[in-house]
């Protein structure tokens, strides 16, 4: 398949950062918006890129990307959601912290906060908060996966079953429109679903990319948590599962 060279470069841009934006194409390439676009959709029928308002994502598939492109994406919204659900937690509270870097953002807004109980199956969580002496740590057992440093499998879904705490955060590979949340590994969906099942308050954090993305494997149902935050949520269907199952929605980019 010939590709040619900005064509090229767009595509390795979008494999770095997870994600490209007709605006920052247009200024790094000095062309017009309308140019980049026509390239966006041309990457996207050869299905090279999935397209995206504003842009284009480098594709899934039927894996996950790699822990640092998903790290970049959407990083000022991740930070603005962390710092939104820390508000949620007051001091002195026992909490999950789920498999997700967004998940990582909130685990980084809550350094500031003093007697929690953090139960977690994230390596990445448990190292930023360790060093914190008002802060205890618990992280679950079991397979560590080396892409992303989450813990998954049967002994960590069995560890986090022992626990009943006072809130949940969690993230999602995917969320369809019908509400219903996704990712990619079962192992970790199971973890996933033990968390949703043993905490009081569960808090779903996401920023709006996902609303344009698929995964196979069912994590429940956005009917199941207290609380979404997201920076936007643009689709109508999600808007009224929130409202018709009193999920509070917060929206950090109207705040």
């Amino acid at each position: 398949m010939y590709l040619s060279p900005r064509h090229s470069e767009i595509i390795q841009m979008a494999k770095d950062n997870g994600r490209v934006l007709v605006d920052d194409l247009a200024t790094h390439f000095n062309v017009t918006p309308q140019t980049i676009r026509k390239d966006l959709n041309d990457l996207c029928d050869q299905r090279l890129l999935s397209r995206i308002h504003g842009g284009a994502l480098f594709p899934s598939g039927i894996e996950n990307m790699e822990y640092e492109a998903r790290r970049k994406i959407a990083a000022d919204e991740k930070e603005a959601i962390g710092r939104a659900a820390a508000r949620l937690i007051p001091d002195n509270a026992s909490l999950f912290i789920n498999i997700g870097t967004t998940t990582e953002s909130v685990s980084k807004a809550l350094l500031d906060h003093a007697g929690l109980m953090v139960i977690t199956n994230n390596i990445n969580v448990a190292n930023r908060m360790r060093i914190y002496p008002s802060i205890e740590v618990v992280i679950a057992g079991g397979v560590v996966r080396g892409s992303d440093g989450g813990v998954v499998g049967e002994a960590a879904v069995d560890f986090i079953r022992q626990f009943k705490v006072d809130y949940a955060v969690i993230g999602a590979s995917a969320i369809d429109h019908d509400g219903a949340l996704l990712d990619f590994d079962f192992r970790e969906v199971k973890v996933a679903q033990a968390i949703i099942a043993n905490a009081r308050h569960v808090i779903l954090v996401s920023d709006q990319t996902k609303f344009e993305r698929t995964a196979p494997v069912r994590i429940g149902h956005l009917s199941q948590v207290n609380t979404f935050i997201t920076d936007r949520c643009d689709i109508p269907s999600v808007r009224k599962i929130c409202q018709e199952a009193e999920v509070q929605l917060i929206e950090t980019s109207l705040s």
